[in-house]
């Protein structure tokens, strides 16, 4: 695996880091195609591994004592913002190219990034994450995250012109940009990726997106799976208003109205106002006719679930963001009570 191509002087060396966890069965397969990549110049890969319970740590020390490109650095917080800035603090090149264990890259993903990075003078360059499913759920689940209806405008989603870009998928970023803003924000287990190109953009870099890169991705396999995927990333999103409010918008406001709607009307229906149901009843009947308009290439099953994969992922959305205005208001209210207290003793 050290035999690798001649490298080419005029591209620049790339450090490619990976947050690792529990990776025994798909760690050898994800560093040797990422080694695979056709780039012309120097590249290494980094791994930065969490406190697995699995023989991660050994194929990791394996993989590193075959091929020099290969190093390995700890993470003992086991988060994926830890690993990330535990990689590109030991990385040694000025190009940093975020990597995914279980994202799938074409052979020159590395190549096209770079140069486009270097052509639009960005600060982080990204494609489209390509969702791809093997089963039915996981297809109806890969068409919902390719449509305005189950994520939004999202470029990287659903793909779009070549231009500047609210945040992307992955990311391969100049090293100078990652120093400037500081680097993930430990605080944020979730959406760090947007709230770190949030903060590239903030002080004048570039964020890109382009339509010559795409990643498969493979989506969550159950409904339970996705529930807890989006309900994670609602409650996060509520944090990265709460830090950035500029960034509030109603894309973000929808799926919480809806679940604080749907259970107001539902409230009001079991209050023997039944007209309160006109809410529900609308939701129902635009999700079916979005799921007809966007499941037609889906087959006769996908189809079927496709309405309850777009419920799922909005209601669970919402719910986790307004589980996390709740919660923010709980650390409140407990951040007040011990200052009152702390008050109260010292007057005794």
């Amino acid at each position: 695996m050290n035999e690798h191509a001649s490298v080419e002087p005029n591209w620049p060396p790339v450090s490619l880091v990976m947050p690792v966890l529990n990776e025994e069965r798909h760690l050898r397969e994800a560093v040797e195609g990422v080694l695979a990549q056709h780039y012309p110049g120097d590249l290494e890969v980094v791994l930065a591994l969490g406190p697995s319970r699995d023989r991660t740590d050994d194929v990791a020390a394996a993989l590193a004592a075959l091929d020099e490109r290969v190093r390995v650095v700890d993470n003992p917080a086991g988060h994926t913002p830890h690993a990330l800035n535990a990689a590109i603090a030991a990385a040694k090149h000025d190009v940093i190219v975020r990597v995914d264990g279980h994202s799938v890259l074409p052979d020159d993903y590395v190549r096209t990034a770079v140069s486009v990075l270097l052509e639009a003078g960005a600060d982080n360059v990204g494609g489209l994450m390509a969702a791809e499913g093997t089963t039915d759920f996981e297809r109806a689940v890969a068409a919902a995250m390719s449509s305005r209806i189950g994520v939004g405008a999202t470029q990287f989603h659903t793909g779009g012109a070549d231009g500047p870009a609210e945040t992307v998928y992955l990311g391969v970023f100049r090293r100078s940009a990652l120093d400037r803003v500081g680097g993930y924000d430990e605080a944020f287990h979730r959406a760090q990726d947007w709230e770190m190109n949030h903060r590239i953009r903030e002080t004048g870099g570039l964020v890109w997106f382009t339509s010559r890169l795409k990643v498969a991705y493979r989506p969550r396999a159950t409904f339970a799976a996705l529930a807890r995927q989006y309900f994670d990333t609602g409650s996060w999103r509520w944090q990265v208003m709460v830090r950035h409010p500029e960034t509030v918008s109603l894309r973000y406001l929808a799926p919480p109205a809806a679940v604080a709607g749907t259970a107001a009307a539902l409230g009001l229906a079991l209050a023997g106002r039944r007209w309160a149901l006109v809410v529900p009843v609308a939701y129902a009947a635009a999700v079916v006719v979005g799921a007809a308009v966007t499941g037609r290439g889906l087959p006769p099953r996908g189809r079927a679930m496709l309405p309850g994969v777009y419920a799922t992922m909005h209601y669970a959305w919402g719910a986790g963001f307004l589980k996390g205005v709740a919660a923010s208001a709980l650390s409140r209210d407990r951040r007040r009570q011990s200052v009152l207290d702390r008050v109260r003793r010292r007057r005794r």
